[in-house]
């Protein structure tokens, strides 16, 4: 079965993400792999804090997973799996498509401020030779009636 990857993080345009690979799944007969990366520097403290900041990073992100799971198997009867990966998150995205070949698309959401659209969508366009799927950039802003009639 072919799987959307996606990004879990703190963004904002994460949920827009979350909810367009939930919906293109779901009209498709296809999955979603939700991917959290823990960046290193979280854990540049002594080794005993390092393994409770650890421990606390990944609560978080299960509790996150957990709240968009749950609507990705009420309203789009989707049954998402989590991957939790610890290093620089580009490198890790990549990684993790290197690794599952069942992943097709990676989507990723896209910031709307004037900074840009953010540093994983800037990064891995730059680097797109490097990727072994496309990549589907998701505005942050779209309704979620916009996403549906577009999914």
């Amino acid at each position: 079965m072919r799987k959307f990857l996606v990004v879990l993080d703190d963004s904002q345009e994460c949920i827009s993400a979350m909810r367009f690979a939930a919906m293109r799944a779901a009209h498709t007969g296809g999955g979603v792999e939700i991917l959290a990366v823990i960046p290193p520097e979280e854990f540049n403290h002594w080794i005993g804090v390092g393994e409770i900041m650890r421990e606390e990073a990944r609560e978080r992100i299960h509790a996150h997973f957990e709240v968009f799971a749950k609507w990705m198997r009420d309203k789009q009867n989707v049954d998402p799996e989590l991957v939790i990966r610890e290093g620089e998150p580009e490198r890790e995205i990549i990684a993790q498509m290197n690794e599952d070949r069942d992943i097709g698309v990676l989507v990723l959401g896209a910031a709307v401020d004037k900074k840009g659209p953010g540093p994983l969508v800037t990064g891995l366009v730059k680097n797109a030779s490097a990727l072994s799927v496309p990549i589907t950039i998701v505005p942050g802003n779209l309704s979620k009636e916009r996403l549906e009639a577009i999914t």
